[in-house]
Formats: C-alpha cells, structure tokens, sequence
C-alpha cells in the first residue's frame, strides 16, 4: 500500500488533453457486490492539444474489473490496449472522432473508502470529487474535459425504489416480472467527471417548488431516510432562500427543471454539489428542535447554500485542474459568508468566520502544511481540500470586493459568468475580469495566490501634539514557510480610523500609501507610512476593520487604549477583537508571572468592566453579546503564544482568568440567565438563536467559578431543557467537570438518543472534549462501544477527531499518550479510508511549536506512521510534517 516516492503533480506541467470527450452514455445496474457500468463514450481528438503523431489515449481507472471493451462497435483485440492499476490505453486510437465502449465491474458494498459508488446504510451514492470516477469507469478523469452526460439506472425495485442522477429526468419503466426498474436521466450541460452522481435507496422525498425570477418552475425534492422527513423542512426553506438570494445579489437563476438533494449517512465531506443532484452528510440536513443545536441549524442553511451556489461557482464555470480549486471552493465560501451575512447578523458572522480562519487557517499557514491559496504542487489533490484553499481563498476574494467596491465587484463577476459560462478556467481568468471592469492593475495582487505563510503587519503610530499630526508607518513581516524562503510583498487594504477623546472618528486628510477610499488605505511595500493632518487629540488607532485582510498585527498598544476601543469602538468587529487580544494577552502574561493571583485580579477588571458595559447596551444583539463573553480557547492562546507551548500551563492559566471574570460579572450574570425566557415554542431565527447564545455564554463563565451551585445550574440547566442546542450546551459543560450529576446526565443523554446516529455523536463529542485527567482511557473505551464504527467518518469526526483536535490539553499530554493513540489510529483507519486518516493527522499540524518535551514525541508518532505501509494520502502528509 506504501509508496516510497510518490512523484507530484506540478503545476507547472499542466498541459490541454490530448483527447475530448463530448458525449458519455451510462447504463449502470447495481448490485451490493458487482454493480456493472457500461460506458459509452464520444470521444476526439483535442484541436488545442499540445501531442503530435501516434498518441495512445490514456484512461484512468482504479479498482476496476474490466469486462470488455469496444472501439466503434468493434471488440478491442488484446494486443490492442493495456491495463495496469491506474489506468487503461488505447494503444492506436482513430484519428478522426470515435466511440469507445467500456464494460467495468465495481463493489459498492467493498468501498470504504467511499470514493466512487458505494453503499451507506442500504443506500447507493456516488462521490466523485475530486478523483472518484475512475473507480466507475475508465475515463479522462480530470476538471478539464466537459461531457454532455446521459445517465440510465437500474435496480432492484424494492431495495431501491427511488433511482437518482444528473440533470432532467426522462424516462421511468418497470422491467419484465416487475421486480426491476430503470430510470433516465440527462444532463443538458458539459461537466468534468467529477460532477456526475448518482443515488438509488429506498428514500423518502420531501417536495416543494421555486419559481424563478424569470418564472419557471423548479422541482425541489429533499431524499431522507424514512420517518425523517420532518427533519428536512429547514434545509428546504433554507434552499428556497439560497435560491432568492442568488438571483438578487449576483443575477444566478438556478437552469434546470429539478433540484435534487439526498442526504446519506456515510460521507467524507459535508456535501457535494453535483450538477442538480446535491448529496449530503446528513448531519448538514436533517435537523428538529429536539435533535439539532442552533449551530446546526446555521450550518445547514450555510451549507445547503454553499452547495447550491457552486450551480454556477464550479458547475457551469468549473476548474481547468485540480490546482485552481480555490477558484471554486475559495469564492463560494466567500458567497455563503456573504449569504449568512445577510440573513443574520453581519457583525456576528464576520466574527464567526475570523473565529474559523484563525483557528484552522492560521496554524496551517504556520507549520510545516502551510501551502499558497493555489498550491504548485500535490501528491494527493484529497489533502488540498484545506482551509487555505477554502477560508482564506474567501478572505482572497474580499480583499478583491474592498479593492474594487461593491458596484465593480459585481461587475466583475457580471462579466466573469457571461465570459466563462461552460468553461474550465483558470485564477488568472477570474482575476482578469475585475481589472477589466475597474482598470485596477492586480499584477502585485496575485502574490495571495502564490505565497503561503500569513503576513504580519508591524505597525507603529506616532503623534505629535504640537503639529497636530501623526505618523502610522507598517512594515510588511513575511517569514519563511514550505517552499518560500523568500517572499515579495503583498497588496494589503487595511480598513482604519484613529478614534478621538470621546470615541468619535477623526475626519482626517491622508498623506502617503495608497488610498482606495475613505477609511481604506493599502500597504504595497515592505515599509508604508501614512501621515495624518488635523489630529487634535492623541488618537487610537482602529487596524484592520471588520478584518480587511486575512493578516496579524503586531502594536504596541496599552491595556488603557485596548480598554478604550473595548468601549468606544464604532466598528463592532474591531471593538470584539480588541476584547479578545485583551483576554489573550491577560493569559499569556499570567503564564510566567510571580503572583498571578495579584495579576489577575487587576487584569480581568479592566475586562469584566467592558463587558458589563456590552451587556447593558440595549442597542447591541444578544448574539453579539454572546461573542464578546465567549472567552479566547487554550488553542487560541497557543496560537498566539506560538512557541514553546505548554498546553497544561496555559490550560491553568485560562481558567484562573475565566474564573476570575466569572466571578466579577457573577451579578450581571446571574441576572441575565435567570431573566432571560426560556423557549416557549423553539425558533432558529437569528433573534430566538442569539437570546439562547447568550444565556448560554451566561452559563459558561458562571460555571468557570467552579462553584457546587454552579453545577447545579448546569444540571438544572439540563434538566429543564426544551431544545438539544440547551441540552447539548448542558451536556458538554458537564461532561467536562468532576461534578456530582456528571454520569448521570451522562447516561440519561444515552438512553434518550442512543437509537439516533447524529445525536448519538454529540454524546461521543462531549466525552471526548473533557479536559478531565482520565478521558484518554475513556476515548480508547468509547472506540470499542458497540454504537461507534471506525468506517463511519461521523463517528470518527465526533470521537477520535474531537479528542485530537479539539481538546489541546488532553491531546497534548506530557507523556505523548495523546499522540500514540492518535497514530496508531491513523493506521487503523489508514486501511479503511486514507482520506480520513489523512486528516485526521492534521491534529499534529502545529507540533513544532510546541515545548521540546512534548515536541520530540510528537515527532516520534508522526515517524513511526511514516514507517508503516500507508496511503498516497497519508504519506503525503506525514512527509511534509516531517522534513525539516
């Protein structure tokens, strides 16, 4: 299984296929184990390739049983073509246009590896992306080859009654002696391979329709087992609204007659969006008052909507290969920001969405993954799907909205779908459009899609009372990563204001840089200054506003001035920011200090006094008032540490300061959770949502004092509950103390979800969080549970991932326990499915910073993985960790 070598995959060698496929035809009559695929496909010769003479045509093809093969109706002889592992080569194809048909066998039941088609829970589903086809058929399995598809299912009609696949449906029939059915489908627009699904299971649909803007009707359908259709309502009200708002903001009117989704129990994603048949995790659809959080809710209505826009961010203009990807996923994730931006609060989910680029998207650009937005090489194009080409892709394309403003933002994107509509292309083609319709020049722009690593922005203000004027001079700080030892400068709009005595915003005549438009600056060099006239007051600066640009900065600012924006600060981003730099930089400082007792007492008064003043503003949303009483995590103040981290010691830290704050607020507190109404009748609107963030950030710092009535709260807290968002909230607070009631919430959370295999995995989650001594010991018994299966990716998401990734104290443990089981799991499911395995050995991504100690047996894990026969996928990964 083990590849030594693997050779990469180079951009730089990027050439046009030598053969086109116009037209491919499939008849596909699954069966559990030999599900038979006959394929035939039009196929010519490419006019723009770059191959001349005699060039053999070259399929890829992975575990495949090849039954025939035909070329123009004819049998091919065997002297006439050649199989190995990958692939299949037509040694002397005709010169002129031609049709080659293929006969394969695949085990649908077999695949664990779910990639290709396979069975989750009786159910058959396809995943193509990004190299899933050539495990149905052999086939020029790369973005830029378009085909018109033309699909026909067969199956048993009682394990399978509902038969699903791109596109329009054409015709329906029952077989001969009625045990058999068939249906057909076609797809009226060219997709790369990667596009194609197909579903057949014994589904129930969930109908309703959406008339477009230019009045057609469209057929929604939502496919979930049965006796779940309840719990589909809210991902069909969110399609509806994905669907309006497209059509308002960017002029997308969905193109065919139907939209399909099916929601499936094994997946290795969250969802794919292939053309007109979407299929989805169902952790992303199915959600009810009782068995989904309110953050459940808002991912599904982000992800549906996500999915959905790629109908024209990836479908009808897709990727010329694999490396332009963030051109899809990167601008669609802007998209879906954009979406919930609108649909609730923008603040909030701006912070939502920092929250997420710092915590996955950051450490990656820090450590030995870090790889640019467009990466110049791959082994295995699985271990790309990351959050440099997702989240910070996004951030990418919001530097292009502030560059150019809303108006030639929209313009170019006008421009990009009317000039690239059925077309595979490239990031220079996207770019092209926005300096066409501005006439900006983002030639020093594109260094956001080459260089990795996250520029740090040393900034420094001076102010002089006499002239009334002040100085901000930034330096760009871009340290090595992978592959970049050294890096150019980027173009980098900083959104700022200096704010006066009374918080109010200087109107103020700018000297120096690059001004785009008022409050918006822009850093092109190494070191910029801008000059400011007419300051009447000693300012304080605002940076990075609503954070214009996805870097760090690095001031030498006072805990009075971070006080003052706490306060002051009009932009509700940057005065959530300063609240959280003030908490981190409390914590850390309390790591080495001589009396942390006396230091924290006089560090968390400065805050506390900021967020009683929050909570008390009527004017701000409890959802935003959530966000400032959720305190920095560990790895957020590791993050910031970034050197020799000692989890423990910033574990103690933490919550000596959470305590510290929940004690000092313990009146506001109290107040706000006993006067804040419990659900009535439950509502995942924004407004219902932010009240139960609220009390439930309420609950969180009440319960840091450690207090015996605190846990009470939280186990009446629990026992009260009327929705799974406070129960789960409950749950995961309890799970994570020594507390009396502790086993029994345990267990009754059991009893009542152990026959719902999503609920079941917030249980698993909660455990494995724990910050508690012994949860290592309890995760390795969990893994044995008779409700946990290693080829179920939920499951291993919920149990082992929680616990690698989302508890750093126990995880980063002295003895390097944390890391053994984690590795020795990794192999484990290595042999199942290598995509998960792969990410799951993201956990060690940030292992170098870590103190030497805990470093050398990180370091040690991640060998003896190396050493082992593991995938393409895995040692890919692992090697990079490794070099040095």
């Amino acid at each position: 299984m083990k590849s030594e070598n693997p050779k990469p995959v180079l951009l730089a060698d990027y050439r046009p296929p030598d053969f086109l496929i116009d037209s491919v035809h499939l008849d596909i009559v699954l069966a559990p184990s030999k599900t038979r695929v006959t394929s035939k496909l039009t196929v010519r010769r490419n006019p723009d390739s770059e191959a001349t003479g005699k060039v053999p045509l070259r399929l890829d093809g992975e575990l495949l049983k090849l039954e025939s093969i035909a070329l123009d109706g004819r049998a091919l002889k065997p002297s006439s073509y050649r199989v190995d592992d990958t692939s299949l080569t037509i040694l002397a194809p005709p010169k002129e246009p031609f049709t080659l048909e293929i006969v394969t066998l695949v085990n649908p039941k077999g695949n664990t590896a779910l990639q290709g088609i396979y069975l989750s829970r009786g159910v058959y589903c396809s995943q193509c992306e990004a190299q899933g086809f050539r495990r149905i058929t052999y086939f020029l399995d790369r973005p830029d080859v378009l085909a018109e598809y033309t699909v026909r299912l067969e199956a048993d009609i009682e394990t399978a009654p509902i038969l699903l696949a791109n596109g329009n449906p054409v015709e329906r029939g029952t077989l001969s002696g009625g045990e058999r059915h068939y249906a057909i489908w076609h797809d009226p627009h060219p997709k790369p391979s990667y596009l194609f699904a197909i579903v057949g299971g014994s589904l129930s649909p969930v109908a309703s329709t959406f008339t477009t803007q230019s009045g057609r009707e469209v057929d929604l359908r939502i496919y979930v087992e049965r006796g779940k259709e309840s719990r589909a309502h809210w991902a069909m009200e969110s399609l509806k609204r994905a669907m309006r708002w497209d059509e308002v903001k960017f002029g997308r009117e969905y193109d065919l007659d139907v939209f399909n989704i099916v929601a499936v129990s094994d997946f290795n994603m969250g969802a794919m969006e292939n053309k007109g048949l979407n299929i989805f995790n169902d952790r992303l659809i199915l959600a009810s008052p009782q068995t989904a959080t309110d953050s459940n809710y808002e991912s599904i209505e982000s992800v549906v909507a996500h999915e959905y826009f790629h109908n024209w961010t990836g479908n009808r203009i897709t990727c010329r290969d694999w490396f332009q990807l963030c051109l899809k996923e990167g601008l669609t994730v802007y998209r879906d920001q954009e979406f919930s931006a609108d649909l609730r609060s923008a603040t909030v989910q701006r912070i939502s969405d920092v929250r997420q680029l710092k915590a996955l998207q950051f450490p990656e650009d820090q450590g030995p993954l870090a790889h640019p937005v467009r990466p110049e090489s791959y082994v295995e194009i699985n271990n790309f799907y990351t959050p440099t080409v997702y989240e910070k892709g996004a951030e990418v394309v919001r530097m292009i909205h502030t560059i150019v403003g809303p108006e030639k933002f929209r313009a170019g994107m006008d421009l990009y779908f009317e000039r690239h509509d059925g077309q595979a292309v490239t990031i220079e083609d996207f770019i092209a459009c926005f300096a066409d319709v501005s006439g900006a020049d983002f030639t020093q722009f594109h260094r956001w899609y080459s260089q990795s690593g996250t520029p740090e922005l040393v900034c420094d203000l001076s102010y002089d009372r006499r002239k009334k004027s002040a100085e901000l001079t930034v330096h760009q700080v871009l340290k090595p990563s992978p592959g970049k030892a050294k890096k150019q400068p980027y173009f980098i709009p900083i959104s700022m204001a200096l704010l006066g005595e009374n918080g109010q915003e200087m109107d103020l005549e700018v000297e120096g840089g690059i001004k785009i438009r008022d409050g918006v600056m822009a850093v092109s060099e190494r070191t910029t200054s801008f000059k400011f006239k007419g300051v009447s007051s000693r300012p304080v600066p605002s940076l990075l506003r609503g954070f214009s640009a996805p870097v760090t900065v690095t001031m030498s600012i006072s805990d009075q001035d971070l006080a003052f924006l706490m306060h002051h600060d009009s932009d509700l981003f940057n005065r959530w920011q300063s609240s959280n730099a003030y908490a981190t930089r409390s914590i850390i400082g309390l790591l080495d200090a001589k009396r942390p007792n006396a230091m924290v007492a006089a560090k968390s008064s400065k805050l506390a006094d900021a967020l009683r003043y929050a909570l008390r503003d009527s004017e701000l949303d409890d959802s935003y008032k959530a966000e400032l009483l959720k305190l920095p995590s560990v790895a957020d103040v590791a993050r910031e540490k970034a050197s020799r981290v000692d989890h423990a010691g910033i574990f103690d830290a933490h919550r000596l300061f959470s305590r510290t704050v929940g004690e000092k607020l313990a009146d506001d507190l109290e107040s706000l959770y006993a006067n804040a109404s419990r659900d009535k009748k439950f509502s995942p609107d924004a407004k219902n949502a932010g009240r139960r963030a609220l009390r439930n950030a309420a609950l969180t710092l009440l319960t840091a004092r450690g207090a015996s009535e605190d846990f009470a709260r939280v186990e009446a807290h629990y026992r009260k509950a009327s929705n799974m968002t406070d129960a789960c909230h409950a749950l995961f607070l309890i799970a994570g103390v020594d507390a009396p009631g502790r086993l029994d919430i345990l267990e009754d959370f059991f009893e009542r979800w152990k026959d719902d295999h999503l609920v079941i995995d917030m249980w698993f989650a909660a455990q494995a969080q724990s910050p508690r001594p012994s949860v290592l010991d309890e995760v390795k018994a969990l893994c044995r549970h008779p409700l946990f299966k290693i080829t179920t990716p939920n499951k291993v998401r919920a149990l082992i991932g929680t616990y690698a990734l989302g508890n750093p104290l126990q995880f980063n443990r002295a003895d390097g326990a944390g890391y053994d089981f984690l590795a020795d799991k990794v192999l484990e499911i290595d042999q199942l499915n290598p995509q998960v395995a792969a990410r799951m050995l993201g956990a060690f991504r940030s292992y170098r910073a870590l103190e030497p100690g805990r470093k050398g047996l990180a370091r040690a894990a991640l060998k003896r993985v190396a050493a082992a026969p593991i995938s393409r996928d895995c040692h890919e990964i692992v090697s990079r960790m490794l070099e040095d």
